[in-house]
């Protein structure tokens, strides 16, 4: 799709063709492979991006420099990926925490992967190091607590949200594709 098109479609002239949203273990980077493959274009995931330049995992980062540092160097991911990158786009799962972030968010073809927590346990495994869930109060408590704040920011960006629960991840794809009308299937 040339410039001219993308505009015409209501989507930025320069940017991602889709940006998933959604809480850790949704999905988000299988289901963004999965998407770039179908529409022949790039895959970036944030975290990714986060991982190469800083030379450590998100859990490492997080317990050396804390949340708060750990959001600003999200930011700036986040920030870059949406200037340079034009294909499909996965965000960390706490991306839409900042207001900058999710006003850079508002003209983008955003779509929210959503799950129960059953589905979350399941997936991602809320038992083991992730370090958002480890405060004391349980995993599956602080998940529930984590999606209670972060489902209104999700669905403040989203033009649409996807529940993902029970469906594979080349069926979530083809609902986000139907969703955003990029397929007639």
């Amino acid at each position: 799709m040339n410039i001219v098109e993308r505009a015409a479609a209501g989507r930025p002239v320069n940017g991602p063709r889709i940006v998933l949203v959604g809480p850790m273990g949704v999905g988000k980077s299988t289901v963004g492979a999965l998407l770039a493959r179908r529409l022949r274009c790039g895959f970036r995931d944030t975290d990714d991006d986060i991982v190469t330049a800083q030379g450590s995992p998100i859990r490492d980062i997080f317990i050396a420099e804390g949340e708060p540092r750990f959001r600003e160097i999200e930011k700036r991911a986040v920030r870059s990926a949406l200037a340079e990158h034009d294909g499909v786009l996965a965000l960390g799962g706490g991306a839409v925490l900042d207001a900058s972030t999710r006003a850079l968010l508002l003209p983008c073809p955003v779509v929210h992967l959503d799950m129960d927590g059953e589905e979350a346990a399941r997936r991602a495994g809320l038992d083991v190091g992730r370090p958002l869930l480890a405060d004391g109060s349980g995993p599956r408590r602080r998940w529930h607590e984590l999606m209670e704040a972060r489902r209104p920011l999700y669905a403040e960006v989203a033009r649409a949200t996807v529940a993902t629960d029970g469906l594979g991840p080349d069926e979530v794809a083809q609902v986000v594709l139907r969703t955003l009308e990029l397929t007639d299937k």
